[in-house]
């Protein structure tokens, strides 16, 4: 199972808010039906690579279609094939968590 960040820049609107195009975005991954966390400066997803890519294009063209002149995409992807399966997005947090409080 594979985890990635996607972060997606809009180049080329008329507002430096990028708000309406994360919107779309998200709500693409959101229909999709994969597991996803949005924070501040982009959006972890986890699902299997081709459902993840897959997603991730369909999230990238979105901000086209709002207007978007020109969008900047970059994707971090952790694939996991060692036998740990699974979902792993709250078991990586949660295991810093412990180790923090000693």
């Amino acid at each position: 199972m594979a985890i990635a960040e996607i972060s997606i820049v809009p180049v080329g609107t008329q507002t430096t808010s990028v708000s309406a195009y994360v919107a779309g975005a998200v709500t693409i991954l959101r229909d999709s039906g994969l597991s996803y966390t949005l924070n501040p400066m982009g959006t972890v997803v986890e699902g299997e690579l081709e459902d993840v890519m897959a997603v991730c294009t369909r999230m990238h063209a979105s901000a086209f279609a709002k207007g978007a002149l020109r969008v900047y995409t970059t994707i971090k992807i952790d694939d996991r094939r060692d036998g740990d399966a699974g979902p792993r997005m709250g078991r990586k947090v949660a295991s810093v968590e412990r180790k923090l409080k000693g």
